[in-house]
């Protein structure tokens, strides 16, 4: 499909230039006019790819958007059709524009909305795909959208509560580090002739600060580049070597405080996915396989696909859940009822809500648990550096005779 670089002029007599893609330059015109915009000139500009599309992304909020737009809208009967260009054509211009574009032309040669949708992979997830094409296989594709946009949505207000009680004790972990880093290459020099000249014998302590604010002085840039230069290296290491990779996630499952924390919004994330799919009539083994490529942990990937071998060989969910280890003795409780009951719809969802809830009310305590321990460290690394510095000091006054 070519691209048009254009120029356009808008009510207040603003001129601009962009690019966009359209079937045609009749296309082009139409669009920028349910835009606002009255084209001046156009030139094709060159063809895009599909494989441009998928190494581009947009963000969750869009996709948000985009979910609850198009199942309102065939929820109202609209056609599918229309309902993909009523989105586009009230959008500002942007790379999704682009890519629905190419969705449109893909539903109009023929595809289904699934198919054309699996042509963006960046945008468009397996989990994504997967359930829009079991929505147009029942005729529940409304619904499907529906239970979609509510997970994506559940999702972006998850990252949104991560961000923000991760952003005051970042702010006081680089206020720590500045002050240190301050003390020792700044503060630390000045007093070191003077703590020698006093003249009494240094303590330890006293030592042991002059000797790691040489080390800073010395060997600053080790100081700043050796962290970079270490998530670097792991980070190529892990996409190279799937045993480096493998090792790594398990290191972040340890972490202490973030480790449990990330386990559970990783399983809450499976959960809900794995719930959905289930609702929808996917089979177990297939919503297992396709929720586990959701993880985005391979050790925790690995305990469910490991889960879904044994159901394949004739275990029973709850046995299958309880042999990996990883899910608690409630869930495997909760399946085990969904089981005997026949209600494993319902038992899937208390799953997945009990994940959501654990990983709300460990968010709320983390924050509480971090900021006393943040302030106990900058208080101990002031308390160090003035014993030492002023130990020698307060020695040498003691010692003079009046």
């Amino acid at each position: 499909m070519p691209d048009y670089r254009f120029r356009t002029i808008d009510a207040s007599g603003k001129i601009r230039s962009d690019t966009m893609v359209a079937s045609n330059p009749m296309e082009l015109e139409k669009r920028l006019n349910n835009m606002g915009f009255d084209l001046l000139s156009y030139k094709e500009h060159n063809n895009l790819t599909r494989g441009s599309f998928r190494r581009k992304n947009i963000s969750r909020r869009e996709l948000i958007n985009f979910t609850f737009h198009i199942e309102q809208l065939i929820k109202s009967g609209v056609p599918l059709i229309d309902s993909l260009r009523d989105i586009r054509d009230s959008m500002e211009y942007s790379h999704f524009t682009d890519v629905l574009q190419t969705i449109i032309d893909d539903i109009e040669g023929g595809k289904t909305l699934s198919l054309a949708l699996a042509e963006h992979p960046a945008i468009f997830d397996k989990v994504y795909v997967t359930l829009v094409r079991v929505g147009e296989e029942t005729g529940q594709l409304a619904e499907v959208l529906k239970d979609l946009g509510e997970t994506i949505r559940w999702q972006d207000e998850l990252v949104s509560q991560t961000k923000k009680i991760m952003i005051y004790p970042a702010i006081v972990t680089v206020i720590v580090l500045m002050v240190v880093t301050f003390l020792m290459m700044y503060l630390m020099p000045q007093l070191v002739p003077f703590i020698k000249n006093i003249g009494s014998e240094i303590p330890l302590h006293t030592q042991i600060l002059i000797d790691v604010s040489n080390f800073f002085l010395d060997y600053w840039y080790v100081m700043f580049s050796l962290p970079p230069l270490i998530y670097s290296v792991l980070k190529f290491a892990a996409a190279r070597n799937p045993k480096v990779k493998y090792f790594l996630d398990g290191l972040k499952l340890k972490v202490w405080i973030f480790g449990p924390l990330l386990t559970k919004i990783k399983l809450a994330r499976f959960a809900n996915y794995f719930a959905m799919m289930y609702s929808s009539g996917i089979t177990v083994l297939d919503a297992l396989n396709i929720s586990a490529d959701m993880v985005d942990n391979m050790v925790l990937e690995a305990s469910i696909r490991t889960a879904r071998n044994s159901i394949s060989d004739g275990v029973i969910i709850s046995k299958s859940f309880e042999s990996v280890g990883v899910f608690p003795s409630m869930i495997v409780r909760m399946l085990k009822v969904g089981e005997d009951t026949g209600a494993m719809d319902d038992a899937l969802l208390n799953v997945s809500y009990f994940y959501n809830r654990e990983v709300k009310e460990s968010i709320d305590k983390i924050e509480p648990t971090i900021l006393p321990i943040l302030t106990v460290v900058l208080g101990g690394i002031m308390m160090w550096i003035m014993m030492a510095v002023l130990g020698p000091v307060y020695d040498a006054v003691a010692g003079v005779k009046l």
